[in-house]
């Protein structure tokens, strides 16, 4: 019964990342409650060994449909996995505990932007020379590595709403383009996860099979709707991620 209550939220966390990102909203407290007494970095583990595989299926789904920009996101790959190297490697000296209480007014303040720019993400015109492209998108890569490997949550949507706002692209082009990115970071915090012994590897491959079926049905309803739609999924996940985000802040 647990296996079967964490592959469903697999499937589902797969389905939401694959859109837009925030599947860490479902599929980690899926976790902790299926596993109350379990270490906490070993759950985080399991979930990356999962999700990461979900997100890298996503990004083959949409390479085949969306004209992904290769010459600006591999760099750009490349730079995140190094930010989020430096993000994990940080979290071992200092508490996150500043972010925490500051994350819910920097969502509050993505989603007020997006809603007062109606256009905002609707049409794909980025609007740099393809050096200043890279360099920019390696600028994103990097914070936002950091950041994930640091602390974490809202990265997906974080990487969406920047490559909207500062390269251009429409929303269902920066979903594809975050997937890549999102490996990546994934890549780099599993890789510290499982170096240190906190990988459950039997229950993550059960997870991963739902989460790439997941991943498969939220890149086709992505395709398929565009970017309109994608803009109103990625509304939704970060209202969510302020009201999650601000209970885990203050809260206690």
């Amino acid at each position: 019964m647990e296996l079967l209550i964490i592959s469903l939220a697999s499937l589902l966390a797969g389905c939401v990342d694959s859109i837009v990102g925030g599947g860490g909203l479902i599929l980690v407290p899926a976790l902790f409650a299926v596993y109350p007494q379990a270490a906490p970095a070993t759950l985080f583990g399991t979930n990356k060994s999962a999700s990461i595989w979900g997100t890298a299926f996503a990004t083959v789904q949409y390479g085949r449909r969306v004209k992904l920009r290769w010459r600006v996101l591999l760099p750009a790959a490349c730079t995140a996995l190094v930010g989020a190297f430096m993000g994990a490697w940080l979290v071992t000296r200092i508490e996150p505990g500043f972010l925490r209480r500051a994350l819910p007014f920097i969502l509050l303040a993505v989603l007020l932007y997006t809603l007062a720019k109606k256009d905002l993400g609707r049409i794909h015109a980025p609007r740099y020379t393809p050096n200043r492209e890279i360099a920019i998108a390696c600028a994103i890569a990097l914070i936002m590595g950091w950041y994930d490997g640091f602390f974490g949550p809202g990265t997906g949507s974080f990487f969406i709403f920047l490559f909207v706002r500062l390269l251009g692209y429409d929303f269902l082009n920066a979903s594809a383009s975050a997937k890549l990115l999102n490996v990546s970071t994934n890549l780099a915090a599993l890789a510290l996860f499982a170096v240190k012994g906190h990988v459950w590897w039997h229950i993550g491959l059960t997870m991963a099979i739902a989460n790439i079926a997941g991943s498969l049905i939220g890149t086709r309803l992505a395709l398929k709707h565009g970017a309109v739609f994608v803009r109103g999924a990625f509304i939704i996940v970060v209202l969510t991620l302020i009201f999650k985000t601000s209970y885990d802040a203050f809260s206690h």
